[in-house]
C-alpha cells in the first residue's frame, strides 16, 4: 500500500479536476493545461474557488508527477494530463471518488458525499459510503480522510481529506459552547415558549385584522 503523500491545496485540486472529468467529459480526457486550469478554477462545484495561473497549474502538475499521480501524453499537439489515482494511492475507484469530491469541495457529512459523487461512482446506500471513508481514516499507512467533530446546531459529522495535511478544526465560538452546553430540557421549553408567542403573534395579528375590518 503506498504511503500517503502530501500535497499542497492546488496539486490536490488538479488531482481532484482530473478524477472529475475523467468521469463527466470523457471525450475530451486526458485534459490539455488549459482545459485543467479551467476545471481548477471553475466557480461551481468548487470550495474554495480558485484562481490558478497556467503556470501554477503546470507546476503542481510537476509535483503531481513526482508522486507517481499522474501520466503525461505527449502524440498530439499539447500535452494532456490524466491521473493515476487508483494506483498512485493505492486506492479502488470508489474511494479515489470520494477523495476527489472532497478535494474539490471541501468537508462534506456522508450525505453530501454520496449526492455530490453521483456522477462519479453510484453509491448504493449511505452505509456503503460510510464503509469506504472507514476505510481510509483506519488505513495501516496513515489516514487520508478524517472525521471532523460535530458542529453546534448540526446533526451530522463532516469528512474531510487529509492529503494536504491536518485539517484545521475552528474553535467554537462563546455562543456554540453555551448552545452545547445547555440542558436538553432547558431548551426543549424555550423552543415551545418559542412556538407558543408565535401562536399568539398570530392570533393577535387576526384579530387586529378582524377590528380593522
Amino acid at each position: 500500500m503506498p504511503a500517503m503523500p502530501i500535497l499542497s491545496p492546488l496539486e490536490a485540486r488538479v488531482l481532484g479536476v482530473l478524477v472529475e472529468k475523467q468521469r463527466t467529459v470523457p471525450d475530451t480526457y486526458p485534459l490539455s493545461l488549459n482545459a485543467l486550469t479551467a476545471g481548477c478554477n471553475q466557480k461551481n462545484s468548487r470550495d474554495p474557488v480558485m484562481n490558478a495561473s497556467e503556470a501554477e497549474v503546470n507546476e503542481a502538475l510537476a509535483g503531481l508527477r513526482s508522486h507517481s499521480l499522474i501520466i503525461e501524453t505527449t502524440g498530439s499537439r499539447v500535452s494532456r494530463y490524466a491521473h493515476n489515482a487508483e494506483r498512485g494511492l493505492g486506492l479502488p475507484t470508489q474511494s479515489v471518488a470520494l477523495m476527489a469530491v472532497l478535494m474539490l469541495r471541501g468537508p462534506q457529512t456522508v450525505g453530501e458525499l454520496r449526492i455530490n459523487c453521483e456522477r462519479l461512482h453510484k453509491f448504493a446506500d449511505i452505509s456503503a459510503v460510510e464503509g469506504f471513508l472507514e476505510e481510509l481514516a483506519a488505513r495501516a499507512d496513515g489516514a487520508m480522510v478524517v472525521e471532523l467533530p460535530r458542529q453546534p446546531g448540526s446533526r451530522e459529522s463532516r469528512w474531510a481529506h487529509l492529503l494536504c495535511g491536518e485539517v484545521a478544526i475552528p474553535e467554537p465560538t462563546a455562543v456554540a459552547i453555551r448552545s452545547t452546553a445547555a440542558d436538553p430540557d432547558l431548551v426543549a421549553r424555550v423552543d415551545a415558549l418559542e412556538a407558543e408567542v408565535a401562536s399568539l403573534r398570530t392570533l393577535v395579528e387576526e384579530l387586529r385584522g378582524a377590528l380593522q375590518g
